[in-house]
């Protein structure tokens, strides 16, 4: 017997979690291999704490929430070049990086592959990926720099995204120069009993972390150690979705750097009172995003002297931070939410089981949740309609799906 197995097994009874070598002698060598490293990477302590927070009744707490001061990009007049200038010089000084999360695949879009490479309908049938790619080297010869590249995967994806790449020579970046892929971090889903499930592979069903996991990702994968051996200071993070997003602005940049804040985020204004975004707030003094479940009617309707909403700053996942401050995000694990999905597994039987209705928790952190661990940062309103264009519908749906986003691309950039 594996001796390595024999420790397992002790491990999983420990945590009452035995079922997951269940099917063990049913796989092939390396899947065999696979399950044993997965068992051993688990942090049961976790998982069990995690699952045993699902049957506490979550009270609202007392946090005092309060209005956060922002600028708006467009009213900023004199100050406009004044930032523009100090973040030019940074971003000529090779100190900033994009990082993209694409963990994602495109299921919801009808897609069979990463959502990063899912063709948003323009007559040139590029793909997300190519679109932001094609806005970091239009920046990075204003500046006359290549603007590093740092994409985030998943374990699901993170093969045909590079097979992607690799198919489209890199778009012209250098892998492992100035390109570089790291994996999200997953945790093990579990049913309403506690029990890790096991997929349909015979392998731990595990989801990825949310994007709170941003943080622990680029330490734990050493990506942060190499941008700083890079010079890099300061690191752009958004989403794979947003085919608009502007990683580079010196704007955004030149005001973090002036008001000596480590992080600096993007907002468009809300399109309504009532509309569900989670909004930029103070919560006891500190920065944060309150989400709409949290707020009040009264909150969500509140107007200023100007009649603007008192919280209308939606965070849309555009967001600057200094490198330290990322190492510091990612050594303090942030809480996790929980979500009650619908997860195909295997019984113990070894049968495939095709819930109707959710029957699992996945559990994952949220980006925003890291705030509060820096005392202040800046908030720079920007137009939806320039800077905030997401694909995360289909088009049945009508918003936020691939016709509005290339509708929106579209008239930005001028291609009608």
């Amino acid at each position: 017997m594996n001796p390595k197995i024999e420790e397992l097994k002790n491990i999983l009874k420990k945590y009452g979690q035995e079922h997951l070598l269940n099917h063990y002698e049913t796989l092939d060598e390396s899947h065999k291999q696979e399950l044993l490293n997965q068992i051993e990477s688990i942090n049961f302590e976790l998982v069990n704490s995690l699952y045993h927070n699902t049957k506490k009744e979550h009270k609202q707490g007392k946090d005092k929430i309060t209005p956060i001061e922002y600028l708006d990009k467009n009213k900023l007049y004199d100050d406009y070049q004044y930032y523009e200038n100090i973040g030019k010089k940074a971003i000529k000084e090779g100190k900033l990086a994009a990082v993209t999360m694409a963990g994602g695949q495109g299921t919801r879009l009808g897609h069979n592959g990463p959502k990063g490479t899912y063709d948003i309908g323009l007559d040139s049938h590029k793909s997300l990926f190519e679109l932001l790619c094609d806005n970091l080297k239009e920046e990075g010869k204003k500046y006359n720099v290549t603007i590093p590249w740092f994409i985030m995967t998943s374990r699901e994806n993170n093969k045909a995204t590079i097979a992607f790449f690799e198919k489209h020579k890199y778009f012209g970046y250098q892998k492992d120069k100035n390109l570089f892929f790291f994996i999200q971090g997953e945790l093990p889903m579990v049913d309403t009993e506690g029990k890790i499930l096991i997929g349909e592979d015979g392998l731990i069903k595990q989801a990825s972390d949310g994007h709170g996991g941003i943080y622990e990702s680029l330490v734990k994968s050493g990506m942060t150690q190499k941008m700083k051996q890079m010079g890099i200071e300061w690191v752009f993070i958004g989403g794979i979705d947003n085919c608009l997003v502007k990683m580079v602005d010196p704007v955004l940049m030149g005001l973090a750097i002036d008001k000596a804040v480590t992080v600096a985020c993007k907002s468009v204004v809300k399109a309504n009172a009532q509309e569900k975004v989670g909004v930029f707030c103070k919560r006891n003094g500190k920065p944060s995003v309150i989400e709409y479940s949290e707020i009040t009617e009264e909150m969500a309707e509140a107007r200023d002297e100007k009649g603007e909403l008192l919280y209308g700053e939606s965070h849309i996942l555009c967001n600057l931070f200094r490198v330290d401050v990322i190492e510091r995000m990612g050594d303090n694990p942030l809480p996790y939410h929980v979500a009650y999905k619908k997860a195909t597994y295997l019984d113990k039987d070894g049968k495939l089981v095709v819930p109707d209705s959710p029957n699992a928790y996945k559990f994952e952190a949220f980006l925003f949740d890291a705030f509060g661990e820096v005392d202040d940062m800046a908030i720079l309103r920007v137009k939806r309609e320039e800077e905030f264009a997401p694909v995360k519908n289909s088009d049945s749906a009508g918003v936020d799906c691939p016709s509005t986003a290339r509708e929106l691309y579209k008239k930005f950039h001028h291609l009608d």
